[in-house]
C-alpha cells in the first residue's frame, strides 16, 4: 500500500495561488494514477484533477459553474514521490479541505472517490474576498 501526506495548504486572498504536495511513501509511487479532490464545507467531496501515473495524461474538473482547468495544474515527480496542485486565480469558492489519492494503474482517468484505494488526511486552503 502507500500512505500519502498532503501539505502546502493555508489562507490566502482571492486572485492568489498556492501550490499543494502530497508526498507518497510505502510501494512504488510510480505505479499509482493520483488525484486531488477536495472538500467544502456541507458539501460533498469532489474531484478536481487526475494524472496519470507517468505524468502524461491530465484531466481537470470541468463543470460550467466550478471549473479549475486553466486554473489549476495537476502535475507529479516521480523520482521525489510527490504529487503536486497548483492553483492560481483562487476564488472564495475553492475554499475547502484537499486531498490526494493513489488510484489502480487499471483506472484510467479516474474521477469517481470510489475508483481511488488511498487518500491522504487532507490541507486545508481558505480563500478570502
Amino acid at each position: 500500500q502507500v500512505q500519502l501526506v498532503e501539505s502546502g495548504g493555508g489562507l490566502v486572498q482571492a486572485g492568489g495561488s498556492l501550490r499543494l504536495s502530497c508526498a507518497a511513501s510505502g510501494r512504488s509511487f510510480s505505479g499509482y494514477n493520483m488525484g486531488w479532490f477536495r472538500q467544502a464545507p456541507g458539501k460533498e467531496r469532489e474531484f478536481v484533477a487526475a494524472i496519470s501515473w507517468n505524468g502524461g495524461r491530465t484531466y481537470y474538473r470541468t463543470d460550467y459553474a466550478d471549473s479549475v482547468k486553466g486554473r489549476f495544474t495537476i502535475s507529479r515527480d516521480n523520482a521525489k514521490n510527490t504529487l503536486y496542485l497548483r492553483m492560481n486565480s483562487l476564488k472564495p469558492e475553492d475554499t475547502a479541505i484537499y486531498y490526494c489519492a493513489a488510484a489502480s494503474l487499471l483506472r484510467i482517468g479516474p474521477t469517481r472517490e470510489d475508483e481511488y484505494d488511498y487518500w491522504g488526511q487532507g490541507t486545508q486552503v481558505t480563500v478570502s474576498s
